[in-house]
């Protein structure tokens, strides 16, 4: 399978499962670096990525930021409810077409899973 992220995210890739209980949230901290001369199309496909991905049922949070040092990193904050969750949305047309998209484009990619301590929102 081509580079992600999701998630995804970059999630983590089938074949960087993320080996955490299925009854839990799953966590995904993705450190990208993308090509300087990919950088505008890249995030054209990531952002349609994350639109897509968190109408999915299961996915609670999708953050696409750019580091305000290094415009050619990008970092992907994922949440989903569970293991299943995670892995549906690896298997969705939009994932599959964000990442053969932007498999070329990627430089560097870190995909830390995390395990939830304490998740602090403020109600909007």
């Amino acid at each position: 399978m081509a580079l992600v992220i999701a998630a995804g995210a970059f999630l983590a890739m089938p074949t960087q499962r993320v080996s955490a209980q299925s009854d839990g949230p799953i966590i995904n901290a993705v450190d990208l670096d993308i090509a300087p001369a990919e950088l505008d199309k890249y995030l054209a496909a990531v952002k349609e990525n994350g639109a897509a991905t968190i109408k999915e049922p299961g996915c609670r949070e999708f953050h696409i930021l750019v580091s305000a040092t290094n415009p050619n990193h990008v970092f992907l904050f994922e949440v989903f409810d569970n293991d299943a969750a995670a892995q549906a949305h690896r298997a969705t047309e939009h994932f599959k077409k964000y990442a053969a998209t932007t498999a070329n484009m990627v430089t560097a990619r870190n995909v830390r899973p995390m395990k939830p301590i304490a998740f602090n929102l403020k109600a909007q």
